[in-house]
């Protein structure tokens, strides 16, 4: 699990402007061009990585424990006739746990991402810490808990069946690198079709001012999301989430 997490933190210096990107349009409103532009503008092309500290430690703590396989194998969704319930289960009991663990650093990346008056890391610990205790860290961690199951589980399930039909109806190896290609692209678009709106109010819930509460939990965000720009604003960043 370890190995996995050291992956997913290295992995992470490319996937972090990707999704620095999907943040700014979440908070905006902006079209995808609009945010490039404005990010560049901004700070110049490093200013992609900002906050990038604490997706490493987000991936280290998250990704390390939310690895599937020991709990896929443990609940018997691990053999290839395992059922897609099972699958879905597995994937929401690992993503769910792990989201726990990572939610302070995802609170801190998303404040970092979306800072626009070049305050350091440090300061943006302390003035969460100052005003709202330890539980700052922790604020939106009941829709990042959702997220998470949503998104393992779509992924999960999605992906193993992907892969089986794949199979069936190509004769390509499930191991073959065609079948993994084709199947990772189908399993993420749904993945990014599922858990859009979860994102959008997580995003929301983390981004709200140290000293200030704009809503009054996940159902309190989402109406006014919806109120503010319309149903279909749950998916906004829908292209970065899926790259």
């Amino acid at each position: 699990m370890a190995c996995g997490g050291a992956a997913a933190a290295f992995a992470v210096n490319f996937t972090h402007p990707i999704e620095l990107v999907k943040t700014r349009m979440q908070v905006s409103g902006g079209g995808l061009g609009a945010t490039i532009s404005g990010v560049v503008k901004e700070g110049g092309v490093t200013a992609f990585w900002k906050g990038l500290p604490f997706g490493w430690g987000r991936e280290l703590s998250y990704t390390s424990v939310k690895l599937d396989a020991p709990v896929r194998n443990a609940i018997g969704a691990g053999g290839p006739d395992a059922g897609i319930g099972m699958k879905f289960l597995a994937g929401a009991l690992t993503g769910g746990f792990g989201s726990i663990l990572g939610n302070p650093f995802d609170v801190l990346k998303t404040l970092a991402q979306t800072n626009t008056k070049g305050e350091g890391l440090g300061l943006l610990v302390g003035n969460l810490y100052r005003d709202q205790g330890i539980g700052g860290f922790y604020r939106g961690v009941e829709v990042n808990i959702m997220r998470a199951c949503v998104l393992n589980a779509t992924k999960m399930g999605v992906y193993d069946a992907t892969k089986g039909f794949v199979t069936e109806q190509t004769g390509w190896g499930r191991k073959d690198i065609k079948t993994s290609f084709s199947a990772a692209f189908v399993a993420g678009f749904f993945m990014t079709v599922t858990v859009s709106p979860w994102d959008m109010i997580r995003t929301k819930l983390m981004n709200q001012p140290t000293d200030a509460k704009l809503y009054n939990g996940f159902a309190d965000c989402a109406a006014k999301t919806v109120k503010e720009g319309g149903v279909l604003s749950l998916w906004r960043g829908f292209i970065p989430i899926w790259a």
